[in-house]
């Protein structure tokens, strides 16, 4: 297991970890890249689900002056699972899952105090997008008080699908949300559950919405709108131990 993010450079070495399978979280391209190895690299890229961004090559000089040719990548800093492989595990193991989904958060101190909270209260897996989204680097093991370094995370490329699978596999789908019908001291947190918390600002998406089996919400008492998404998470992940 790789203690921080390891850095690679150079269009070949780039090319040659994607193909060894290494869990690469994203790659920085310069803007302006034109290359036969670069037209090999995007064709390499080709069905995978790796985030490319095309940045300004002083960007990339910040990084590293050795020999990048325009092309840096980011290994991710654990070995994400799928959710579609631990399922079936866990329910091999006997175990009643309990996943903690999360729709587009991208802070991430949020993501290493949610992954401390799943790590503390028995969580099976935290389940996250591979697009628009927090990644588990440095920082978030390092917030997470080493909690990743246990505990699952799935990195998936459709939340969506994801969501549908553990629906089909028997879970309860349960949304944390400012439009939630009720109280979430009131929702059934028993069986096989999924809890999905969204970002700050835009919350659940409404396709993942849709496909809950209830929209729960905390109470606001006071004149802020929100909570802290970590602070909303260890909330509603604990009054489902309570339950549990």
């Amino acid at each position: 297991m790789v203690e921080k993010n390891e850095l690679i450079f150079g269009v070949r070495a780039v090319i040659e970890a994607i193909q060894a399978g290494k869990d690469i979280d994203k790659i920085l391209v310069k803007r302006d890249i034109q290359s036969d190895l670069s037209r090999e690299l995007f064709a390499v890229l080709k069905g995978t689900h790796i985030t490319v961004q095309r940045v300004p090559v002083e960007r990339i000089n910040k990084m590293t002056r050795k020999n990048h040719q325009g092309v840096v990548a980011f290994v991710s800093a654990i070995a994400y699972q799928k959710t579609e492989d631990l399922v079936p595990f866990l329910f091999e193991q006997g175990k009643s899952p309990f996943f903690v989904m999360l729709d587009g958060v991208t802070d991430v101190r949020n993501f290493g105090a949610i992954a401390r909270t799943c790590e503390c209260a028995g969580v099976d897996a935290i389940i996250i997008p591979s697009r628009n989204s927090v990644s588990v680097n440095a920082d978030a093991v390092k917030t997470s008080a080493g909690a990743l370094h246990t505990l699952p995370v799935c990195r998936e490329a459709n939340l969506k699908v994801a969501l549908q699978y553990l629906k089909d596999s028997g879970f309860h789908i349960v949304g944390a949300t400012e439009k939630g019908d009720y109280d979430y001291t009131k929702a059934d947190y028993t069986g096989p559950l999924c809890l999905i918390m969204g970002a700050e600002d835009r919350g659940i998406s409404y396709d993942n919405l849709a496909l809950c089996d209830e929209w729960i919400k905390i109470p606001m008492l006071g004149t802020i709108e929100s909570l802290n998404v970590s602070v909303a998470a260890g909330i509603l992940i604990y009054e489902a131990l309570k339950q549990r």
